[in-house]
């Protein structure tokens, strides 16, 4: 629609309003800054803003790569795995010795009993040769055989035939059992007896027909 179109007359909003006037409730028009500053600003900003927090996070990359790095060489610093083993091996002999500490003493036992020492060979004891073998000679025969082996206190004579069936060594008492013994070894007589009666004080030799020697 025109201005000489217009169908009704003018009135008073339709007359130009003075320099010092009001232009009312419109805006005034925008400047072309106010209308292109919001695209710059992101064209600008936004590149700035990454760029920026890209290097903060390499940044903080870095730092904790030193941090992890540190711990790693203070970890296998020989110097302290030998001072924490130290430590372990001294609280491990501290807790032995306290260990050692309470247990008790061990009973004490009784001294072992000497057994008394076996009685040694008399060669001086007096050894007497009886002849019941019905064989002449025969007991000084052998009277001259235990003299051989070392005996110093033999004598010969006869014997009874009642007193023993084979040939016999007597011996009067224990303590006379091993020179008795080493009386039947020198002459090859296997029966060694103990009878007093039979071997009155010492040790006798009753030689019987199963003689060989």
């Amino acid at each position: 629609m025109t201005k000489g179109n217009y169908p009704y007359p003018e009135d008073e909003f339709d007359a130009a309003p003075g320099p010092d006037s009001p232009v009312g409730v419109h805006r005034a028009p925008r400047s072309w800054w106010s209308r292109w500053w919001p695209f710059v600003a992101v064209i600008v900003l936004v590149p700035a803003v990454t760029v920026g927090a890209v290097l903060w996070t390499s940044a903080w990359d870095g730092l904790g790569g030193d941090d992890d790095q540190a711990s790693v060489e203070l970890t296998d610093d020989p110097v302290v795995g030998a001072e924490t083993g130290g430590t372990e091996e001294t609280a491990g002999t501290e807790g032995a010795e306290g260990t050692e500490g309470t247990d008790e003493p061990p009973a004490e036992e009784p001294p072992a009993e000497e057994e008394p020492p076996a009685p040694a060979i008399d060669y001086a004891q007096t050894v007497d040769v009886l002849n019941a073998a019905r064989r002449n000679g025969l007991a000084a025969d052998v009277k001259d055989q235990l003299e051989t082996a070392g005996f110093t206190s033999v004598t010969a004579g006869n014997g009874s035939a009642s007193t023993a069936e084979v040939t016999t060594v007597f011996y009067a008492s224990p303590e006379l059992q091993p020179t008795a013994q080493a009386v039947a070894d020198a002459l090859g007589i296997t029966t060694v007896t103990e009878s007093a009666a039979d071997a009155g004080s010492g040790v006798v030799v009753l030689l019987r027909t199963d003689f060989l020697g």
